[in-house]
């Protein structure tokens, strides 16, 4: 399956943003898909995945109240929507979708990965 990440951007302090990221290739409905984000000199973290058929989510726990995540699959999309944005969520975005349904927070856990999208906050 092939992902495309969008809805990146610069914003201020407290604005928000709504992520997207569209699969194709294959039944993106079969697929779990998280949220990571990297920001610039740090490892990779988890930020939010939902399950395969949707209703499951899981958040990082210092997000939890800002960002939600959902999916869509007649458009074959999941959206990460962001909320109360802070300098510190400075970052590339990156989803990604995995056939497995436990432990989503791990990104080895992912088989595939879009190319990402930067979201910049400045204070």
């Amino acid at each position: 399956v092939q992902l495309q990440a969008s809805g990146g951007g610069l914003v201020r302090a407290g604005d928000s943003l709504r992520l997207s990221c569209v699969g194709s290739g294959r039944t993106f409905s079969y697929y779990s898909v998280g949220w990571f984000r990297q920001a610039p000199g740090k490892e990779r973290e988890f930020v939010a995945a939902v399950s395969v058929s949707g209703p499951t989510t899981y958040y990082a726990d210092s997000l939890k109240g800002r960002f939600t995540i959902s999916r869509d699959n007649a458009k074959d999309t999941v959206y990460l929507q962001t909320s109360s944005l802070k300098p510190e969520d400075t970052a590339v975005y990156y989803c990604a979708a995995t056939p497995n349904r436990l432990r989503l927070h791990l990104g080895a856990m992912y088989k595939y990965w879009g190319q990402g999208t930067l979201v910049t906050v400045s204070s």
